[in-house]
């Protein structure tokens, strides 16, 4: 079983399943769903994947045992998030990255994005793909108010903030998009395994070539 899971019932009718790292939750949780797992949902998490609305905690545990534990593939879609850098902590970030400001937006709209997990609020995605030696600290003392659409980064992760909220992330840019809307089917707009590619704008709105 080359996907070894240690799984705890969390009350009566959850499940945690720890994975160890963000790849194998995604790989899990994708699993999990095409398998049909018996669960209303699951949710994936940084080490972890939460399998909620269960009616027999035991059998899905059994089930998970059966998973192969393949890396995750790219079969999910793309969605391209244009991102006017103007942030206010873009010249902190280039300093500590030892680049021009030029250099820090080229470089961070460069990387390749992946959502690993939703929280924080409805939404809000957290994004792998930024390499260790580019993470930036958090805010000492948090905003009281970040505006929605703020592109930040804490530590290794980018994150897009899906409306305004008090928040300790270092501000690169912002987006117009709509990142989360309750009124729609799939209320998010980044759901975890979602390929995220940024497209740098001007602060008008124009894509810069």
């Amino acid at each position: 079983m080359a996907g070894v899971l240690v799984t705890h019932p969390v009350g009566e009718h959850a499940v945690l399943a720890e994975t160890g790292d963000v790849g194998r939750s995604l790989s899990l949780a994708r699993w999990a769903r095409s398998a049909g797992v018996s669960a209303t949902e699951v949710v994936p998490a940084a080490r972890t994947v939460l399998f909620a609305g269960v009616a027999d905690p035991a059998g899905l545990a059994a089930t998970l045992a059966d998973w192969p534990g393949d890396p995750l593939d790219s079969t999910e879609h793309e969605v391209t998030v244009p991102v006017a850098y103007d942030g206010a902590d873009l010249d902190f970030a280039a300093r500590r990255w030892g680049m021009t400001r030029a250099e820090a937006i080229a470089t961070h709209a460069g990387l390749a994005f992946v959502v690993a997990f939703c929280g924080f609020a409805p939404g809000f995605a957290y994004l792998t793909g930024l390499p260790v030696e580019l993470a930036l600290p958090r805010l000492e003392t948090p905003r009281t108010r970040v505006p929605a659409g703020s592109v930040a980064v804490a530590d290794h992760w980018t994150g897009v903030y899906p409306s305004a909220s008090p928040g300790g992330w270092r501000l690169l840019g912002h987006t117009p998009m709509t990142l989360f809307d309750p009124d729609l089917p799939a209320p998010a707009l980044l759901a975890p395994g979602t390929r995220v590619r940024l497209t740098v704008v001007e602060t008008s709105g124009e894509q810069v070539r």
